[in-house]
């Protein structure tokens, strides 16, 4: 069996904590949230990925993915992703009956980072 690759598994992890505070938002936020916020989520995903690459690429701009195998340090910074995104998630619980559009925005950019990261590393 082949080993996984670490920021595949980032960018799965993050995408699940994603899914988690898109699911409270929608339970506990402001009504219309269902159809609302997994819209947004997917489009901050995907243009994220696909603008950073194109202005990476603009720019001559070429950077690692976020986990090294050189550098395990890397695999600590970058677990914190997931872990800010699911503390979001806890949010809603809390201070129910609001918008989180906001709050889905900035974790779906977080998650487009790990997506991103997954790329590079699959490319590489």
């Amino acid at each position: 069996m082949k080993r996984l690759e670490p920021n595949l598994v980032l960018a799965a992890s993050t995408v699940l904590a994603l899914a988690l505070l898109i699911s409270t938002a929608a339970l506990f936020g402001a009504p219309g949230g269902a159809v609302k916020y997994p819209i947004i989520a997917l489009i901050c995903v995907v243009a994220f990925v696909i603008g950073n690459g194109m202005m990476a690429a603009r720019m001559g701009r070429v950077s690692p993915p976020m986990i090294s195998l050189e550098n395990p340090a890397t695999a600590l910074f970058a677990g914190g992703f997931p872990v800010v995104v699911m503390l979001f998630a806890v949010i809603p619980l809390i201070w129910s009956g609001h918008d989180y559009g906001l709050l889905i925005i900035i974790a779906s950019v977080m998650a487009g980072v790990t997506v991103e990261s997954a790329l590079k590393a699959r490319r590489a």
